[in-house]
């Protein structure tokens, strides 16, 4: 059953595998056919190999200096939405605003994950841990 803290703990957990090197953690997170899609009207990435590879392509490392935040707007099992923000150190600082939509699966792990990015800033490129 999808609850609120069944929700905060899989985003802790998502941030905790963003941060940690390679990509073993993302069984625990994401069934082995979920979808993740990057924009609302981008193509999904599709099964775990291919959302390994993105994160592989899309993060900087482990040493990635960043800090998340975020809220839980609503939940109704099995769908959340969640409002985030996310704010990047280093050499180039930069902020997204997003909202995830994330669909579960009784145990818990991300069938669906859709996210909407908003930066300040049109021409950042976009990675969110």
């Amino acid at each position: 059953m999808t609850d609120r803290s069944g929700v905060a703990a899989w985003i802790r957990a998502y941030e905790s595998a963003w941060r940690t090197a390679g990509t073993d953690q993302l069984d625990l997170l994401f069934t082995s056919d979920a979808t993740y899609q990057m924009s609302p009207f981008q193509e999904p990435h599709r099964g775990l190999d291919a959302i390994r590879r993105l994160w592989d392509a899309e993060r900087a490392g482990p040493g990635e200096e960043f800090e998340m935040d975020f809220q839980i707007i609503a939940v109704d099992d099995p769908q959340a939405v969640v409002r985030l923000e996310v704010r990047y150190g280093g050499p180039r600082p930069q902020v997204f605003r997003d909202l995830w939509i994330l669909t579960f699966t009784a145990d818990g792990r991300c069938l669906a994950f859709e996210e909407w990015p908003f930066s300040p800033e049109p021409s950042a490129p976009h990675h969110t841990p």
